[in-house]
């Protein structure tokens, strides 16, 4: 389709397609339209057997013991000190079956990681990962696209839940009602043979066609998300970085019992946070980039960006950063360093943008 391809962890991967109209009208096409994603690179580890669930809650933050069958769940694996291996999302295929999706920048280390801690339980641990073809279709046509292919209720595929059903004559597909855009859409999951992803992907284009669908590449996937303020690993979120610092408490439950880094994290939440992920929009003309320092009014170096650029749908020029606490109070004013001038940036409200509700 003549994309912009980039490297992105080992893989060839199309950062923005021009026949779409590039990065910005594939962003907006998202947000009011519809927008298909080839996001095979994602990882699959299947965890199944007598003890899965008990080997999930040991890996896993968020309480998987509350999915009903169908149902899925934002969570994260941690380390020890409490800070991120990957954050995960957990299918619940059955009672003894569970689905981990796993980032591709991450996907050998996690596989070990499940592989190793699962290993004192009565469970079988699988790296399915080449296995599937991934497509997400994003947007507020999504559903309508969908449906052009599946005879699925779609409808009653609620947000993170999840079906098996025909899609493009394919019988026990994967149909999840997920995505990483901030917007309403799905995720298929398709045998990873070439003849097939592109037959399914064809037929979405064609599909799609009349609610003007875009090819969308790894540019607009990413400002997507930061308008959303979902998280990327090796920005947000690292092996250095904790739960509580990232402000994702919402889905760690303690209150589980215990699981991998549970001891390190009831510890930091007692002493008190440092530093805290805050959103920033530029009150001047300058534009935060990942990696840019952050200061205070009195010029000393307070914390960094982890992921900024315009955005395209809110028309602002947006960032994530580490601040301290002691800088994160909304209103605040921060200055960002961009090409040795500094620039005021106001500490505001996130996520930038929400979808409308379905």
């Amino acid at each position: 389709m003549g994309a912009k391809m980039v490297d992105y962890s080992g893989w060839d991967m199309p950062v923005e397609y021009p026949c779409s109209g590039g990065l910005v009208q594939e962003h907006l096409k998202v947000r009011t339209g519809v927008g298909l994603f080839d996001v095979s690179h994602m990882g699959d580890i299947r965890v199944s057997g007598p003890q899965a669930l008990a080997a999930i809650q040991h890996i896993s933050m968020n309480d998987a013991s509350k999915l009903a069958i169908g149902q899925a769940q934002y969570s994260a694996m941690l380390y020890p000190k409490g800070t991120f291996v990957d954050d995960i999302i957990v299918h619940k295929m059955a009672d003894d079956d569970f689905l981990i999706v796993i980032n591709a920048g991450t996907r050998d280390k996690d596989v070990n990681w499940v592989t190793e801690n699962c290993a004192g339980f009565d469970c079988k641990v699988e790296n399915l990962s080449d296995n599937f073809t991934q497509i997400a279709i994003q947007g507020p046509k999504g559903a309508a696209t969908m449906a052009k292919l599946t005879d699925t209720d779609l409808a009653a595929v609620k947000p993170y839940w999840f079906t098996h059903g025909t899609v493009c004559g394919l019988t026990g597909t994967l149909i999840a009602r997920t995505g990483y855009t901030g917007e309403d859409g799905f995720e298929i999951y398709i045998p990873a043979e070439e003849a097939i992803s592109a037959k399914v992907w064809n037929a979405l284009m064609d599909a799609g066609a009349e609610f003007g669908i875009a090819a969308c590449g790894l540019g607009s996937r990413n400002t997507l998300r930061l308008e959303a303020k979902l998280p990327l690993y090796g920005h947000e979120i690292s092996d250095e970085i904790n739960v509580w610092e990232a402000c994702l408490g919402r889905w760690c439950k303690p209150e589980k019992g215990d699981f991998i880094g549970r001891d390190a994290l009831l510890a930091a939440q007692a002493a008190g946070l440092q530093k805290v992920l805050v959103g920033l929009e530029m009150r001047e003309r300058g534009i935060a980039r990942d990696g840019y320092k952050v200061f205070d009014d009195a010029g000393a170096e307070i914390g960094y960006v982890t992921s900024g650029s315009p955005g395209p749908f809110i028309k602002k020029n947006i960032a994530l950063a580490y601040v301290p606490t002691s800088h994160a109070a909304l209103g605040g004013a921060v200055k960002v360093e961009v090409r040795a001038q500094r620039w005021v940036a106001e500490v505001v409200a996130t996520p930038f943008y929400k979808k409308p509700k379905l």
